[in-house]
């Protein structure tokens, strides 16, 4: 099986690079700009350079963590809209009967219930442009006719989390304030959010590749449990062995204000996938805490 990878240098990417390249039988091509890509191909680009790229790799399996979290809304439409639907044209023209497995995101659903997880049947209604961009590369997938999967994946976290995240960024401020003891100040911290190991979330891109038959044309991909972004937050703290003041100095972001609670109804994945998250929250703020992110590595 050629399974061709976009976007293994940022974190999801990677963890997912790591266990393709363990699974018997695979041959991992990794797509992107760099020298050091196997297949040189860049998202952004239009259609008939993406065929020519993908008639090179002949792959069997796309599988499509490429994603900008945060940009200008130009930037953001380029690589999470139009990406997605220029590569599933491409791949209707030059690799029709492979598979394709794009990575989506909880910020497609905007505003939820409390109390109330989210079904893929859930009304889509994204507060800014990162959520739009992604929902808009959902549509392409979907509208595509290709045998396809979007795995909307609810907030990551492990080790190598980026900054883009609380987590990340949460790791970042204490390793800055541990040395004096200091005080770190944060936002907010009520909203309640899913949180999910990357490395489960690789497993659910392994397992969603190497699928055999058709999948539902999306999948939820969470843990299945709110948890408290202050919950998390004194998590971290306990990991680090952070010995200053953690404080909350007011309000949060916005979309934790119009977002304050988002939790994922897995039955479907589960279903589809026989997938089920195994890593604990504590294990994986563990884990982060022991392998920081390299320098700007993106989601």
């Amino acid at each position: 099986m050629r399974i061709l990878l976009l976007g293994s240098t940022g974190f999801l990417g990677g963890h997912t690079a790591e266990q393709l390249r363990a699974l018997p039988g695979v041959r991992l091509l990794v797509g992107g700009r760099s020298a050091e890509a196997d297949i040189r191909l860049d998202l952004t680009a239009g259609p008939g350079v993406l065929a020519d790229a993908l008639l090179a790799a002949r792959p069997s399996v796309v599988v499509n963590c490429a994603g900008l979290v945060a940009g200008s809304a130009v930037h953001l439409t380029d690589v999470n809209a139009r990406g997605p639907a220029a590569l599933c044209e491409a791949l209707g023209d030059a690799a029709p009967d492979a598979r394709l497995v794009h990575l989506g995101s909880a910020a497609e659903y905007g505003p939820t219930a409390p109390g109330e997880p989210v079904t893929e049947a859930t009304a889509t209604r994204p507060l800014g442009p990162y959520g739009a961009t992604k929902l808009a590369g959902t549509v392409a997938v979907r509208a595509s006719g290709l045998d396809a999967v979007v795995l909307r994946v609810f907030n990551p976290v492990g080790p190598g989390a980026p900054s883009a995240g609380l987590p990340g960024r949460l790791a970042a401020e204490l390793r800055r304030a541990a040395e004096e003891d200091d005080t770190v100040r944060v936002g907010d911290l009520s909203a309640h959010r899913d949180f999910v190991d990357a490395r489960d979330v690789a497993d659910a891109v392994v397992r969603a590749a190497t699928a055999e038959g058709p999948l539902p044309p999306v999948l939820n991909i969470g843990s299945g449990v709110a948890t408290s972004a202050r919950d998390l937050a004194h998590g971290l703290v306990r990991a680090a062995g952070f010995r200053g003041r953690l404080e909350e100095t007011g309000a949060g972001s916005a979309r934790s204000t119009a977002v304050s609670w988002q939790c994922a109804d897995i039955t479907s994945a589960v279903r589809a996938l026989d997938w089920r998250p195994r890593r604990a929250l504590v294990d994986s703020l563990q884990d982060l805490w022991a392998r920081p992110a390299p320098a700007g590595v993106p989601r």
